[in-house]
């Protein structure tokens, strides 16, 4: 294949790859309130301080601090914070 013919075909797929990354879906974290119990290992973890635990009650997320970034998830006991695909 002649050199041009190459060039051309790696900038359609750097230009494709580029696109769909930058589509790449948002994620926020959500909290099951129904099970949490107010532990705070969450909220150790969060790196933008998004969450927080009300009268002691269950973990509440500030929507427009995450960044949906998985930690609190992982780092929760229960299970009960899942990341839930935004637009």
């Amino acid at each position: 294949m002649p050199r041009s013919q190459t060039s051309n075909r790696n900038r359609e797929e750097n230009r494709s790859f580029m696109e769909k990354s930058t589509r790449a879906a948002k994620k926020r974290a959500i909290v099951n309130v129904r099970e949490c119990v107010a532990c705070g290992c969450c909220m150790k973890v969060c790196p933008r301080n998004a969450i927080s635990i009300p009268k002691g009650i269950h973990a509440e997320i500030d929507k427009s601090l995450c960044v949906g970034c998985g930690k609190c998830a992982k780092e929760c006991p229960a299970s009960i914070i899942t990341l839930e695909v935004t637009e």
